[in-house]
């Protein structure tokens, strides 16, 4: 079943940032955790910055949303983490995730899993204060933007992530190619991209609303990054295993990510 295009004007009104952390961070019951997906993807971050030794000044986290575990590696490699959001809701939750208000999301488990790969015997609150320092502020982006962070035109940053942001935000392939250069005029000639992907998917659902996904494969991905002007480093695709009641919630056979650096301005 096709899914219409969810522009960005549906997420500002209608993407629930507690809804979606439930549906797939759930500790217990969420598909990206139960999937094996989560502990793959702090196993690359934390792989990341040290096996291949990603570092810098700024880091710019793009389509970030209401998730944290991304920066948890990152936030001791970089002087500064610049969020990067479309919508006000996962720009104000990933504030109050960051401040570990009374009610928020509860990430103390993945924070402890991120101290135990560092192996530095880092306790949950210095790892939560250390983000909270080196996270300087989250600004309004649209990926679909020649400069997605304007009116602001920011310095090129050391690195430039997305993840889980590019899929969910163009309507084809096309539009993919096109926010995939547009974030990269972020990034200095030289610095790191990392893009994180679901594969083959049209769709996933986030308190019974159902968003659109652009559909793509591995070798798309590899094109489509190289074609941008870099030199991949890592690619890895973490296989799903087939549960009917998880791909009626978000349809994806697979995860994808990638490291990669800069060669070139396109």
């Amino acid at each position: 079943m096709a899914t219409d295009y969810t522009g960005a004007d549906v997420y500002q009104k209608e993407f629930d940032p507690r809804s979606y952390l439930e549906t797939y961070y759930n500790p217990k019951s969420g598909l990206l955790v139960k999937d094996g997906y989560l502990n793959f993807a702090l196993k690359k971050y934390h792989e990341t910055f040290t096996v291949h030794g990603v570092k810098g000044e700024t880091l710019i986290d793009v389509g970030h949303g209401p998730t944290i575990y991304q920066d948890l590696s990152a936030c001791e490699s970089f002087r500064e983490i610049i969020g990067a959001e479309y919508t006000d809701r996962n720009r104000e939750y990933y504030e109050k995730t960051l401040r570990n208000e009374p009610g928020i999301f509860d990430w103390t488990s993945v924070i402890q899993a991120v101290c135990d790969l560092e192996g530095k015997g880092t306790t949950v609150e210095e790892k939560r204060e250390k983000l909270k320092n080196t996270v300087k502020k989250t600004i309004k982006c649209d990926v679909t933007k020649s400069n997605p962070v304007a009116p602001l035109v920011l310095p090129k940053a050391d690195c430039v992530m997305a993840n889980f942001c590019l899929d969910a935000a163009c309507k084809d392939l096309d539009s993919y190619c096109n926010a995939l250069n547009n974030i990269s005029s972020l990034l200095k000639v030289g610095g790191h991209l990392i893009i994180v992907e679901v594969l083959n998917s049209t769709f996933y659902w986030v308190g019974g609303k159902r968003f659109s996904s652009v559909a793509h494969n591995d070798d798309f991905i590899r094109g489509a990054i190289t074609n941008t002007g870099y030199a991949i480093i890592d690619l890895e695709v973490f296989p799903r295993k087939y549960d009917e009641e998880q791909y009626n919630i978000c349809g994806h056979d697979s995860t994808i990510f990638v490291l990669a650096r800069k060669l070139r301005d396109i």
